[in-house]
């Protein structure tokens, strides 16, 4: 089985455990090859860049990389371990995930986590996701991400047609 390695930020009194997402606070993964685009699979993405949205900024908390991955041709490596549910309990505590895909099993496992998949058509970096994220933040959030933000504590915005005083 790969092992998962976890890339934090050091200070000088060490390395820091993987913090709890903080209350008022969206945790957001990005499946990616390389740190700066949003451009990889679930199942075969290399890393993920996990960072902290708010509606006015971001932080990067940590990377999370698997090492070896597929191709992306359709054909999983056969290496006798469960290389879905390994990436589902590495991601535990993250709100949103973005990938370029995913398919039904491992969205139906990363759902269960209480976290919600979404597919972005194309690549884009790392940046034009939290800056979306952020504008779905200032925003009326449409309602399956109000459910996301009412679960991470977060103050939801109400839509400016929401008139139940």
């Amino acid at each position: 089985m790969t092992a998962v390695r976890r890339l934090s930020l050091v200070t000088d009194e060490g390395p820091a455990p993987v913090p709890k997402c903080p209350k008022g606070v969206l945790r957001v993964a990005i499946a990616t090859q390389d740190l700066k685009r949003l451009n990889a699979h679930f199942g075969s993405a290399k890393l993920f860049a996990v960072y902290d949205v708010t509606p006015t900024g971001w932080e990067i908390v940590e990377a999370v990389d698997f090492g070896e991955v597929t191709d992306e041709s359709g054909r999983h490596a056969n290496d006798g371990g469960d290389r879905i549910t390994m990436r589902v309990e590495a991601l535990k505590g993250c709100h949103l995930l973005f990938c370029l895909a995913i398919g039904g099993p491992s969205a139906a496992k990363v759902v269960s986590a209480k976290i919600h998949p979404i597919k972005v058509p194309q690549p884009s970096s790392i940046e034009e996701v939290l800056t979306r994220t952020q504008t779905m933040l200032k925003a009326a959030p449409p309602p399956w991400l109000r459910k996301v933000l009412a679960d991470a504590g977060m103050g939801v915005p109400k839509p400016f047609f929401d008139n139940e005083d």
